[in-house]
């Protein structure tokens, strides 16, 4: 399994900013795509922000203007800068890499840090 390193999750007021990072297995590691899923209680996994090998970018509707997706200075590491943030995003947030491991094209993603926004 890919091992991930995430930080930066915690909780803030609505309005607030948090920073997520995320190291995503090793740095010999070539991901076709990487960026972050969150999931709410009681709710399905869902993608927040990707980049994929071709830089493109894809946003969830919902954090569109407010959520930035960026990559480190090592292509297997990936931050997230949450702004503006509402009650709506609290959720576990986990870091996500789609690469060959072990001569196998797949999707994985970390156990995830937690992210909680008040009223």
């Amino acid at each position: 399994q890919v091992h991930f390193t995430e930080s930066g999750g915690g909780a803030v007021e609505s309005g607030g900013s948090l920073r997520l990072s995320c190291t995503a297995g090793s740095a010999t590691i070539n991901p076709h795509a990487i960026g972050w899923y969150r999931q709410a209680p009681g709710k399905q996994r869902e993608l927040v922000a990707v980049i994929g090998r071709d830089g493109v970018i894809e946003y969830a509707d919902s954090v569109k203007g407010r959520f930035t997706v960026s990559r480190g200075s090592a292509r297997n590491v990936v931050d997230l800068q949450m702004d503006s943030l509402t009650p709506e995003d609290t959720a576990v947030y986990s870091c996500y890499i789609r690469a060959v491991y072990n001569l196998v094209l797949d999707n994985f993603w970390g156990q995830g840090t937690q992210v909680t926004v008040s009223s």
